[in-house]
C-alpha cells in the first residue's frame, strides 16, 4: 500500500511539474497554466470527502486499482490532447481518480497496519516520495519526446493498480481493506468537536506548507545571495526533511502519544518558520530543515487521529484530513503571492509564522481518542496496574470482608 501510494501521488505532483512545458510548447499564459493545476487539485480535494462517505457505507476494495488507473490515464492524456478545454477535462479526471483512491486506501492501510502508527508513517511516506519523484520523472519523459510522450506517465498508474490488487487479494485472507466500515478502528461515538478542531489545525499547517513550498526557493535566494541552485537546495531540504519527519512521527507517537507529538510539532513549526523568514545567510537551511520536520512529523498522525475521532465515519475522516483541508492551503498561495508583489517576499511570509501558533492553540487540551478496547500510548502500564489491583481486591474481599 505504501508503494501504491507513491505511484498514485506521482500523478498529483506531475500536473504541477508539467506546467513549464505547457507554457513552453503550447504558449499557455501563467494564468492558463495555473488553471490546469487548479482543475486537478481543487476537484481532487473537494470530492475526497464524498468518496470517503461512500466508502463508509459500502465496501469498495475494487476502487483502489481502478482509481489508480484513472489517475494515471488523465495525466497521460494531458500532453496528447490539443485543446485547452480537453486538457482541463483530463487533468480533472486524474484529480478525481486520485481523490477516489485516498480515503479507501487510508482506511485499508489502517486496517492492515493493525493500528501501528509507525506503519501508517510508512504509508504516508509513500505519498511524499511519489510527489517528490514527479518532477524528475516528468522531465525525463518530456525531454525524451516532448509533451506527446506524456502517455508514458500512465506507467506508474498501472504499477499502482497491480500493487493495489495484490494488497486487496493478500489482505482478503485476513482483514480485507474494503471490509466492514470501522474494521480498522473499534466502534465508538463520533467526536465531532475534536475532529473539527483537528481539521482547523490541519488547515493552518496546509497554508504554511503550500506557502513555503511555493516561495522558499526565491526567499532563500534573497537571504543567501545565491542563484537558482540555492533555491533548489532549499526546496530539496524541505522535501528531504519530510521523508524523515513522516517516519519519525509514527515512532514518536508510539512512545509519547499522538496529541502530544502533534502539539510539539506545531510549536516547533512556529519557531522554525520564524527562523526561515528572519535569519539571513546559510543558516537559513537549518531552519528550513526544522520547519520541514515540524510540518511532516504530524502528517500521518493527522490521518489516524481523524479516523479515531470519527470511528463510524473512517472514510469521511480520511477524505477531509487528506483532501478538503489541503485545498485551503492551495487557495491561500495566490494571496501570499499577491502580498509579495505589493510589499516584499519576506513581508508576505511573516503571516506564516503565526499560523502554526494558531494551530497549536486549537490543539490545546486535545486528548487521545481512546476507542473501546485500546489504551493510549504511555498509559498501558497504569492500566495494567489498575487491572491487577482490582483483581487482587476481588480475590481478597471474600476472605477479608472488613478490609475496606
Amino acid at each position: 500500500m505504501s508503494l501504491a501510494h507513491a505511484c498514485v501521488d506521482v500523478h498529483q505532483g506531475a500536473v504541477a511539474a508539467l506546467v513549464p512545458y505547457f507554457v513552453a510548447e503550447r504558449a499557455y499564459t501563467y494564468a492558463a497554466a495555473s488553471g490546469v493545476v487548479l482543475a486537478a487539485s481543487l476537484l481532487s480535494s473537494l470530492v475526497q470527502p464524498l468518496f470517503g462517505a461512500l466508502t463508509d457505507r459500502w465496501a469498495m476494495p475494487w476502487l483502489l486499482p481502478l482509481s489508480a488507473l484513472v489517475g494515471g490515464a488523465g495525466v497521460a492524456l494531458s500532453g496528447v490532447t490539443g485543446s485547452y478545454a480537453l486538457t482541463l477535462a483530463v487533468v480533472a479526471v486524474s484529480g478525481a481518480g486520485v481523490a477516489a483512491w485516498h480515503p479507501e486506501a487510508a482506511r485499508a492501510a489502517r486496517a492492515v497496519a493493525g493500528g501501528s502508527h509507525t506503519a501508517m508513517g510508512w504509508f504516508s511516506l509513500g505519498g511524499n516520495v511519489g510527489f517528490a519523484l514527479a518532477p524528475p520523472l516528468v522531465w525525463a519523459v518530456v525531454a525524451a519526446g516532448g509533451l506527446r510522450a506524456s502517455f508514458l506517465l500512465a506507467v506508474p498508474g498501472v504499477v499502482g493498480a497491480v500493487l493495489c490488487a495484490a494488497a486487496v487479494r493478500s489482505a482478503g485472507r485476513g482483514t480485507a481493506p474494503g471490509g466492514s466500515p470501522g474494521a480498522a478502528v473499534a466502534a465508538g461515538r463520533d467526536d465531532w468537536p475534536s475532529f473539527l478542531r483537528l481539521s482547523s489545525a490541519i488547515v493552518c499547517r496546509s497554508v504554511v506548507f503550500v506557502g513555503l513550498s511555493t516561495f522558499v526557493g526565491p526567499h532563500v535566494r534573497e537571504r543567501t545571495g545565491g542563484g537558482e541552485a540555492a533555491g533548489t537546495a532549499a526546496l530539496f531540504v524541505l522535501y528531504l526533511g519530510g521523508a524523515v519527519g513522516t517516519l519519525a512521527g509514527g515512532r514518536l507517537a508510539d512512545r509519547f502519544g499522538r496529541p502530544a507529538v502533534v502539539r510539539w510539532s506545531y510549536t516547533l513549526t512556529a519557531v522554525a518558520v520564524a527562523g526561515v523568514v528572519l535569519v539571513p545567510g546559510p543558516a537559513v537551511y537549518v531552519w528550513v530543515a526544522l520547519a520541514s520536520a515540524g510540518l511532516y512529523v504530524p502528517f500521518s498522525l493527522h490521518i489516524t487521529l481523524g479516523q479515531d475521532f470519527l470511528p463510524r465515519r473512517v472514510g469521511t475522516a480520511s477524505g477531509v484530513t487528506l483532501g478538503l483541508t489541503v485545498s485551503v492551503g492551495g487557495l491561500a498561495a495566490p494571496a501570499v503571492g499577491a502580498l509579495a508583489d505589493a510589499t516584499s517576499l519576506r513581508t508576505a511570509l511573516l503571516p506564516l509564522v503565526a499560523l502554526p501558533a494558531v494551530g497549536r492553540l486549537l490543539l490545546s487540551g486535545l486528548r487521545e481518542p481512546g476507542p473501546p478496547g485500546t489504551t493510549a500510548p504511555g498509559k498501558a502500564a497504569d492500566a495494567q496496574a489498575e487491572r491487577a489491583r482490582r483483581a487482587s481486591d476481588g480475590r481478597s474481599s471474600p476472605q477479608q470482608p472488613d478490609a475496606r
